[in-house]
């Protein structure tokens, strides 16, 4: 989501005020660093960065921060970084004009309404198109800032995006990369109050038409909102990829109750294992937060319980952060880092050991893989359609085809591979 709110920020410079791209800071007019407060690392990381920034730039050149770090702090970030020029919300990501022309301009309102907002075209990719489908999020989870910096959860009218999905697939996207906070609730509330009806599964159908478009993906989906038409859609449409982001959180229902996800442990694994039935190569990935106030032995010990049963392909594991304005912040329960940082490595290690597992499974099999970029190493590398990253020797005229690849050798990371005709 940062990535396409920056590609947003990089239209309207292009596009209305005739700026263009530079990788050397030292040359920039207008220097940009678009953050994230999620967990107290970048965060901190952001003043550390401004002041290198401010020590490279030339005379006359302009910092702004942007984005949710922004929101959080607003004009604090003046006060802690006074060679800031300019401080720009996360909802307010359509004032970059204004915000360059005014020294010391705020704008952080988080009830700013831009779901109906057209931006300019810029992607950092022409093979595939991150799309925007809501912004901000409705969810009181007792760990998240996000509610406190993108606002109230707002879904963008469907011929906007039906628009911006087929002028991305005419320009030669042929997979479409749909963002929400929590997708799957796509259609709960949009600013004009008389747009069509409509849920998540509508709108993958509505984009599965569109010529062009071969491959469809989306982050991140709600646990609860999991229903069985989403999951038929999910099974059944063939340009949905076969992976899916599912946020765990904890394997504990009385943690999550804790942490208000809204669905239990039993919930969770009703959703997975009824996936891995429906679709058995899907790929799926996770969140998962260890350390959390008040997390017991047995609470871990169901999270670890969660992660066996469903066999993740990937998983996203860190240790609980207080972060502002969260109601997790002000438990007294707080737990001690050495006992969090013992949990997360054994999560890890053995989510290691399932990778193991699964990547031998990979030997010998044919995916369709939907080339992308060439590495360093000089290997095409791209995904196939369950998500797993796949590299092999090629073409760059390869690029932007969907090919055949044959795996040789399987890694936890990656699998390397020969294409085949």
């Amino acid at each position: 989501m940062n990535v396409r709110d920056s590609e947003h920020i990089i239209a309207e410079l292009k596009g209305k005020e005739n700026y263009s791209l530079t990788d050397d800071s030292s040359n920039a007019d207008l220097i940009l660093i678009n953050t994230c407060s999620v967990r107290e690392k970048p965060v901190s990381k952001l003043f550390s960065e401004i002041g290198v920034f401010n020590k490279k730039k030339k005379n006359g050149a302009k910092i702004g921060v942007c984005g949710c770090t922004a929101s959080h702090l607003g004009k604090e970030i003046f006060k802690r970084a006074p060679e800031v020029n300019f401080v720009l919300g996360a909802r307010n990501v359509s004032k970059i004009s204004e915000a360059i022309k005014k020294d010391k301009f705020l704008s952080v309102d988080i009830d700013f309404d831009e779901s109906s907002y057209a931006f300019g075209e810029f992607r950092n990719s022409k093979y595939k198109a991150f799309v925007n489908i809501s912004i901000g999020c409705d969810k009181k989870c007792t760990y998240c800032i996000v509610p406190h910096t993108r606002g109230d959860e707002i879904s963008i009218p469907a011929d906007l995006i039906i628009r911006e999905a087929t002028k991305a697939a005419k320009n030669g996207a042929k997979e479409i990369f749909l963002l929400g906070q929590n997708v799957n609730n796509y259609g709960r509330r949009f600013s004009d109050l008389n747009h069509k009806k409509m849920d998540f599964s509508d709108l993958l159908e509505m984009i599965s038409e569109i010529d062009g478009v071969e491959r469809i993906r989306f982050t991140s989906p709600h646990p609860l909102h999991m229903d069985d038409k989403f999951l038929e859609i999910f099974a059944l449409n063939p340009k949905i990829c076969k992976s899916m982001h599912m946020p765990l959180q904890s394997g504990s229902t009385r943690l999550l109750e804790q942490m208000k996800r809204g669905y239990s442990k039993e919930w969770f694994l009703n959703r997975a294992l009824k996936l891995r039935e429906m679709v058995p190569d899907a790929s799926i990935s996770t969140d998962i937060i260890v350390g959390f106030p008040g997390e017991s032995d047995e609470d871990f010990e169901d999270t670890m319980d969660v992660v066996n049963k469903v066999k993740f392909e990937q998983i996203f594991s860190f240790k609980y952060s207080p972060r502002p304005l969260t109601k997790a912040a002000e438990f007294v329960n707080q737990i001690e880092s050495s006992v969090a940082s013992s949990r997360l490595q054994a999560l890890q290690n053995r989510q290691e050991e399932i990778l193991d597992e699964i990547s031998k499974k990979h030997l010998n099999k044919i995916y369709k893989v939907y080339f992308e970029e060439k590495r360093s190493n000089g290997m095409l590398a791209g995904r196939s359609d369950n998500n797993a990253l796949v590299q092999t020797e090629g073409k760059d005229e390869w690029l932007g085809q969907i090919l055949d690849v044959k795996i040789t050798n399987p890694r936890r990371l990656a699998l390397y591979g020969e294409t085949i005709f």
